[in-house]
């Protein structure tokens, strides 16, 4: 975001977060190393690396399902306020690829494990005299360097002669594939287990947890055949292709892999998604107000893929809400494409802008912060600068009224709200998590700080 303030440009970058224990430019050390797949914690700093992992996979949740809730775009929000409403509930887990992996193809593994393909290929091994059925080349050059004058003789005491044999093998590249899929599969069914153990009793956890079970039985089947593991990128084969079980193997193969991949850049762009995820809660929660009508929806365009840690894309403001009983419009602002010089010097990337149709007052902004750390923020440090910050911004304002803020930040397992109340500023800091008690704790406290902004509001 950039813009200017007081006669100076400013933009603001985002770093990343490292993908390694230390990298450069700039030097940054002592993040926490995001988890391999298949493996389990082991020591403190494993730990913390999991539980960062498992929150950034509840944030990704909570916006995947605007996804579905864009099917229907006259009622967006309804649709995801009740998909949120539902993760409240930490005993119904949220949905992921493997989940819907596990509903899909687990009748598709059922079937391919009654008929794994497998092939008939020749090999010459010394073969007794009477079960001789085929002899190539090669055979019939050995069987001539043999000692005596028939074939009786030349098949020596024994009598047995080098032949071709066929013996079946299961080592094709759709049982590669297969026996891929099945390792990676039940890695990611281990983990979306260890990261909802609330949840033993909901269907999706027994889906998952069987599904897991079926694909290392398959897995230590195909090793006991010999069968290798096919690297990702592999040319599909016909039968890849033709055979419609296989095929859907490969196609939930590839996705899986793709998760993979896409989790590397997420892990990266964590405040970036975090950002995304405020906004939706912060919409959310002024569409639940009685006198909240929406009469202005930005289209939203959802990714195939994750850019920057980025799943949609919307004009701005993304949308516009008109409060019958107080009669003001309110819009929410997500990275506008010009901030204004008073939102650029407080390097808040979201707003709240309210205005007064009836009057010609300039309008009045509300900031919203949305840090986003590995390490818990201090709330009450932060409101604090806010509220100087908002003091100082406020002898600057010209063209539109600046004061009040809301901070949003993660939570880390300890949900917390704080209210500052200064001269010419009220501040609100909560943070709050994205999924069980927390999110619905972070929802009300953002529902009351909407509700104490707009009642009885004055441009």
């Amino acid at each position: 975001m950039s813009g200017t303030f007081r006669g100076q440009d400013i933009c603001l970058a985002l770093c990343p977060y490292p993908k390694r224990d230390h990298a450069t430019k700039p030097d940054r050390s002592g993040f926490p190393v995001r988890p391999r797949r298949g493996q389990d914690p082991k020591d403190e700093a494993e730990v913390f690396a999991a539980n960062a992992l498992q929150r950034m996979n509840e944030v990704l949740a909570r916006i995947q399902e605007l996804e579905e809730a864009l099917d229907d775009p006259d009622d967006i929000w309804t649709r995801l306020r009740a998909a949120w409403k539902r993760a409240e509930d930490e005993e119904d887990p949220r949905m992921s690829e493997i989940v819907k992996q596990a509903r899909q193809l687990r009748p598709v593994l059922t079937d391919l494990e009654k008929r794994i393909r497998r092939v008939l290929r020749r090999h010459r091994e010394l073969t007794p005299l009477d079960r001789v059925q085929e002899m190539d080349r090669a055979s019939m050059v050995w069987l001539s360097r043999q000692p005596g004058r028939s074939v009786a003789e030349r098949a020596g005491s024994d009598q047995r002669i080098l032949a071709t044999v066929r013996r079946e093998n299961f080592d094709t590249l759709e049982n590669r594939v297969l026996h891929a899929y099945t390792r990676l599969a039940a890695d990611a069914a281990r983990e979306w287990i260890r990261e909802h153990p609330r949840a033993k009793q909901s269907a999706r956890f027994r889906d998952v947890d069987s599904f897991r079970k079926k694909c290392r039985s398959i897995a230590a089947d195909l090793e006991a055949h010999d069968v290798l593991i096919a690297t990702p990128g592999v040319t599909p084969n016909y039968v890849l292709m033709q055979d419609k079980s296989y095929h859907q193997v490969h196609d939930g193969w590839e996705r899986l892999l793709k998760r993979e991949k896409a989790i590397d850049d997420l892990w990266a762009w964590q405040a970036q998604t975090w950002t995304d995820f405020a906004v939706l809660a912060v919409t959310l929660a002024i569409d639940e107000l009685e006198e909240a009508q929406l009469i202005a929806q930005s289209p939203i365009v959802w990714k195939s893929e994750a850019v920057t840690g980025r799943w949609f894309e919307q004009d701005r403001p993304i949308a516009v809400f008109w409060l019958r009983e107080t009669g003001r419009i309110v819009e929410v602002q997500a990275r506008p494409e010009k901030p204004g010089p008073l939102l650029i010097g407080a390097q808040a990337h979201v707003a709240l802008r309210i205005t007064d149709p009836t009057r010609s007052a300039v309008p009045r902004r509300v900031a919203v912060w949305t840090p986003h750390a590995m390490n818990r923020i201090d709330l009450g440090e932060s409101v604090s600068e806010v509220a100087n910050l908002i003091d100082q911004l406020q002898q600057f304002a010209q063209t539109e009224v600046f004061k009040h803020g809301l901070v949003l930040t993660p939570d880390h397992g300890e949900p917390e709200t704080i209210k500052f109340e200064g001269s010419r500023c009220r501040v609100n800091g909560i943070a709050f998590g994205a999924s069980g008690k927390s999110l619905a704790a972070g929802m009300e406290a953002i529902r009351g700080f909407v509700r104490d902004e707009f009642k009885g509001a004055s441009v």
